[in-house]
């Protein structure tokens, strides 16, 4: 079975965690990626490997982490992939800054960049409960082009309905991954 990567980007609030939950549930040979970042478990996140500062950068040292990064303050790694993964697609939620560098480590990548109106964003962002309200204004206002050059990427609006966004991933990833 070969594998592929399938990179999900998009902004703070636009429902990447969601859609790739749901994707992973009702698509057989789909699989989340489990990253670990330094911050503690929070439950209603995504299920990462919450790790301390020292021992992510062990693990970097190490070479455990594909790919690693810095944005808002914390620290976020891939960890390698080891033996046979039982599935063909994994989905990584990355950062739109690391895209060029995930493109030369992982195979076959193409990327799904999840979007959503500000509105929705902000108010998701404040239901999360994470930010301050300055802070929340910053990561809505950031910039939020995409440099994807030479990769394969679809586009998914998640402004309304959860089950059209969800409708439309999941046949993002079947074309992404044929």
């Amino acid at each position: 079975m070969s594998l592929s990567h399938i990179a999900v980007v998009g902004p703070s609030g636009a429902g990447k965690d969601t859609l790739m939950r749901q994707a992973a549930s009702a698509l057989p040979d789909v699989t989340l990626v489990r990253r670990a970042i330094t911050r503690p478990a929070d439950r209603g996140s995504e299920d990462f490997e919450p790790v301390t500062e020292a021992e992510f950068l062990r693990r970097r040292e190490a070479g455990e982490l594909i790919l690693d990064w810095q944005a808002h303050g914390l620290r976020y790694g891939i960890p390698r992939p080891h033996g046979a993964q039982g599935h063909a697609i994994r989905l990584v939620n990355l950062s739109r800054g690391v895209l060029r560098e995930a493109a030369s480590v992982l195979p076959d990548l193409s990327v799904i960049h999840v979007t959503a109106d500000p509105e929705t964003l902000a108010a998701r962002l404040v239901a999360r409960g994470r930010e301050a309200p300055d802070e929340i204004a910053l990561r809505v206002a950031r910039d939020a082009r995409l440099d994807a050059a030479g990769l394969r990427v679809i586009t998914i609006d998640n402004s309304g309905a959860l089950a059209q966004a969800c409708a439309a991933f999941n046949a993002a990833v079947r074309e992404l991954s044929e």
